[in-house]
């Protein structure tokens, strides 16, 4: 007798299980039941139809209900939604939304794939009509039907992460005024505070109006008020604080639950009970990393979870090893990507680490074109990658998609040293920004680079001598406050300059030029340490707090390694 499976869902995870599941099995009975109009549509690529940059509504739409179930021969149920889950019965409750119908559906194998939906702040809203979610497709469509008639010259997104960013960089391009309202101290959360000072930077710097370490309280009809009593103007409103599981039809179900409502699987992806499995945006996953627990609402691992549990209705027994949290964006013309752990998930799990800053061209420096990318490696002190962040322009997805394999195979910094990357100059340099990554952290595992950072300066030891190796052009355009300037080039004819009874923090423009410092110093007797990023990411740091009307001498610390 063939196998009824129903799935509830019909995007990524739910779409993905019922491909997959078809194409292993032609004579499965397969249900999709999707509560929404549409199955199958690009999540990620909403914020570029509201922006102009996809034009037509139907490239949206990877899927019909008519073309999904014409190749994979699946009953796709849109409108139809899951009210209920009777795992005794093995059976669900569901509502027709365009009939008023409501009936069951038996079951072998359930798949829940319900996604997840967006977090409305418990806050007052007096004018709820210019006031929107972006989630899915009709979201989207009533954010470009509201542009269209009402014209907006104002837009407050509440929230700073991806999609926030995203769809401020959007309507930006279509020529609003746009603030993005953050409660945390810095944008994109899965960032490094440390990591986050050049793209604020550099948001501010296409005009955007940034408000970090701000709530929202009230949302008027032309203006947010924020809990300090700002008032923002905003024609229109977006939130995007981010999202939670939407678990809510498994109430009495007997389908255990975690405390913000994800559903607990195991490895398999099966929930306690038998027959019923979960993936994507809903479930509770396991950190690659730390194997702690989390909630990581991405694409990519729920069309990997998808092929897994159908490869597990069909008998088979294939184990999901857990989520690396790897994500990317285009914001104006910088990118952000991450992937694997960071400091703060690192200093929950209570695991030792090492941090490193590169600074590296995208493509060798004599071909025109090119940008710089800003690395952050964490690594263990014996050299295992953790993870990393890089923000920059050009190349930014190439190295972060080879530090994510890194991180998976489970590569150390002196593997990243070894990569033979594809090289010529219009694509990279002969050390790859990877490559320059794993030496840099192989000298401070091995003990030849001994760092300190940017969070360091507030709180030197009494007996510091602050040496700037730059140039003294450079210096004369900006330096640390305290520092005294003595070139590399001529720093073995100018020992005599450098007091050896101090601890010499030496810094340069990056980090390169500190480093040949240090081994020269450390050499000739002296104690050291090279600033990791070097002036750049100080200069970074201080020109995002002043935006911020923050003090230098009062930045709290972005992280230390725990020894």
């Amino acid at each position: 007798m063939s196998m009824k499976a129903v799935i509830v869902g019909g995007v990524a995870g739910g779409a993905g299980a019922a491909a997959r599941l078809r194409r292993k099995d032609e004579t499965a009975q397969i249900i999709m039941l999707e509560k929404g109009e549409y199955i199958s549509f690009a999540n990620c690529g909403l914020p570029y139809y509201v922006g102009d940059v996809i034009t037509q509504r139907e490239e949206l739409l990877l899927q019909t209900p008519e073309s999904f179930n014409a190749r994979f021969q699946v009953d796709v149920r849109v409108n139809n939604e899951v009210l209920s889950v009777d795992t005794g019965k093995k059976t669900v409750t569901v509502l027709n939304h365009e009939t008023g119908e409501t009936y069951t559906e038996s079951y072998d194998k359930l798949v829940l794939s319900p996604g997840a939906s967006p977090i409305v702040p418990n806050m007052e809203i007096q004018h709820p009509e210019h006031v929107f979610t972006l989630r899915n497709i009709p979201d989207t469509f009533k954010i470009k039907d509201y542009l269209n008639s009402h014209n907006p010259r104002t837009a407050a997104v509440i929230g700073g992460g991806y999609i926030g960013l995203e769809m401020a960089d959007n309507l930006c391009r279509l020529g609003l005024e746009v603030s993005v309202i953050e409660a945390a101290s810095h944008v994109i959360a899965s960032l490094d505070e440390d990591m986050s000072h050049e793209l604020q930077n550099h948001l501010r710097s296409k005009g955007l109006d940034l408000h970090l370490g701000s709530m929202a309280q009230r949302i008027d009809r032309d203006q947010v008020i924020l809990s300090d009593g700002r008032e923002i103007p905003a024609d229109m409103v977006i939130l995007s604080i981010g999202v939670r599981p939407e678990t809510g039809f498994l109430k009495d179900s007997g389908i255990a639950l975690g405390s913000r409502g994800e559903i607990l699987v195991d490895e398999y992806l099966q929930t306690n009970v038998p027959d019923v499995y979960a993936v994507g945006d809903a479930i509770g996953v396991k950190s690659f990393g730390t194997g702690a627990d989390a909630i990581i609402p991405l694409a990519g691992p729920a069309n990997k979870q998808a092929r897994i549990v159908a490869d597990n209705l069909c008998g088979e027994k294939k184990a999901y090893h857990g989520t690396q949290g790897t994500a990317i964006a285009k914001v104006f013309d910088m990118t952000a990507a991450v992937t694997g752990e960071n400091e703060t998930t690192l200093r929950r799990a209570g695991i030792a680490y090492r941090k490193t800053f590169t600074i590296s061209p995208s493509h060798a420096g004599y071909y025109p074109g090119g940008s710089t990318m800003v690395v952050k490696l964490l690594y263990t002190p014996e050299g295992k990658v953790l993870g990393a962040q890089i923000v920059g322009r050009d190349g930014v997805d190439k190295r972060m998609d080879v530090l994510a394999a890194a991180i998976r195979a489970g590569m150390d910094v002196f593997d990243l040293q070894e990569l033979e990357l594809a090289y010529a100059p219009p694509f990279s340099s002969a050390k790859d920004p990877v490559n320059m990554a794993g030496y840099v952290a192989g000298n401070v595992v091995e003990g030849r680079m001994i760092p300190f950072y940017v969070e360091d300066l507030a709180s030197l030891p009494e007996n510091a001598f602050l040496l700037d190796v730059r140039t003294p052009g450079e210096f004369a355009h900006g330096t640390i406050p305290g520092a005294v300037n003595i070139p590399v080039d001529v720093l073995r004819q100018r020992l005599s300059e450098v007091p050896k009874d101090k601890e010499v923090h030496i810094f340069c423009a990056v980090g390169l030029r500190g480093y040949i410092a240090q081994c020269i110093l450390r050499q000739n007797g002296y104690k050291t340490k090279n600033l990791s990023g070097g002036y750049r990411l100080y200069a970074a740091a201080k020109n995002d707090l002043a935006a911020q009307g923050v003090p230098m001498e009062n930045c709290k610390p972005c992280g230390a390694p725990l020894e």
